[in-house]
């Protein structure tokens, strides 16, 4: 089976999901992924990323985010109905609750508001959140009866918080309904502070660093592959957003295909 290759929403932070579309199209992406933000997401940004969708025929693979925190809105219901007019297959569900009880609680809810849609909801585990590993996020997806549920794996979080690919084949690749990738050097940063600096700007291309990407894909087949390379050192090497991801692209087919 062909693995699906999507880009991930988060290699361009400073694009509008409509043009993240059309970037993705014209580097010669089948999918992308799409960032929701609540606060300035509207219907008329639900139109447009549909129309430039179907004029393209980009697949939407998965929405995000949605994460629970005390005291705010993570606008969970507008985003599974965006996201189910844009026809996605995933919305990302982590959390910043500390109480591991009300995330399981909040994630049944998205299941359940998603489920009628046909839309499975991906719990992400990130060492620099609460919902910080896959044993954790392992309980709060077993505690779901609905059948749309499953743990999406960022194999630099994997790594950042102590898992192995063991700990994904102990719980068997039906598990994991895709993958987020990208590389990184073996060794973990040494704070909190350079935790958070590295996932969200020292990624490095798949095939620049020393995780297991082959291992992990051989542990999950099948499935499609996000690429989740948030850089700085991408975006400022390759300021054209067509061209940074035409270069990601390629390393992805090197590394993945």
């Amino acid at each position: 089976m062909t693995r699906l290759l999507s880009i991930s929403a988060g290699v361009h932070p400073d694009l509008s999901p409509a043009d993240m579309v059309s970037t993705a199209a014209s580097a010669g992406w089948p999918a992308c992924g799409i960032w929701f933000d609540g606060t300035t997401w509207s219907d008329r940004t639900t139109a447009e990323v549909r129309r430039r969708l179907d004029d393209t025929g980009i697949v939407a693979l998965d929405v995000e985010p949605i994460i629970p925190a005390d005291g705010s809105d993570d606008h969970a219901a507008r985003l599974v109905e965006a996201a189910a007019r844009l026809g996605a297959r995933f919305v990302l569900f982590t959390s910043r609750l500390k109480d591991h009880g009300a995330t399981a609680a909040r994630y049944a809810e998205v299941c359940a508001m998603a489920e009628p849609h046909g839309i499975t909801v991906v719990c992400e585990f990130l060492p620099i959140f609460p919902l910080s590993s896959i044993a954790i996020a392992d309980l709060v997806v077993s505690g779901v009866r609905s059948k749309n549920t499953g743990i999406l794996v960022d194999n630099l979080h994997l790594s950042r918080s102590g898992g192995s690919v063991d700990d994904v084949r102990r719980l068997g690749p039906g598990r994991f309904p895709y993958l987020q990738i990208a590389d990184a050097p073996n060794e973990r940063p040494a704070d909190m502070g350079a935790l958070f600096d590295e996932a969200l700007n020292g990624r490095l291309l798949p095939g620049d660093g020393d995780l297991p990407i082959a291992d992990l894909l051989d542990a999950v087949p099948d499935v499609a592959l996000s690429f989740e390379v948030r850089s700085r050192f991408l975006r400022e090497t390759y300021i054209d957003p067509v061209e940074r991801a035409t270069v990601l692209l390629e390393a992805a087919r090197r590394t993945c295909v």
